[in-house]
C-alpha cells in the first residue's frame, strides 16, 4: 500500500510558499512595504478580487486567506 509519511511537512512547506508568495505579490503590485502599509481601500479591493475573481478552489486563495485575516487582527501572529 502506498504511504507518504509526513506528507503535512510538504503541504506545511507548499502553503508557506503561497502565503510569501502573495503577500510579496500585493506589496510590490501597491507599492508599499509591508500589508499593513495597505489603506482601506486597497484591502477591500484584494477582497473583492478574492471573493469575485479569483476561483473558490484557488490553490492561491490559502495566502490570500492568510494575508485578509492578518489585516482583521493584527495579533494574529504575534507571539507576545
Amino acid at each position: 500500500m502506498f504511504e507518504w509519511s509526513r506528507i503535512h511537512k510538504w503541504e506545511e512547506n507548499h502553503e508557506r510558499n503561497i502565503i510569501e508568495d502573495v503577500e510579496e505579490y500585493v506589496c510590490e503590485y501597491y507599492e508599499v512595504d509591508d500589508i499593513f502599509d495597505l489603506t482601506e481601500e486597497q484591502v477591500n479591493d484584494i477582497t473583492n478580487f478574492c471573493n469575485n475573481d479569483l476561483n473558490e478552489y484557488s490553490v492561491m486563495q490559502v495566502g490570500f486567506r492568510d494575508m485578509l485575516n492578518r489585516l482583521d487582527d493584527p495579533d494574529f501572529y504575534n507571539e507576545d
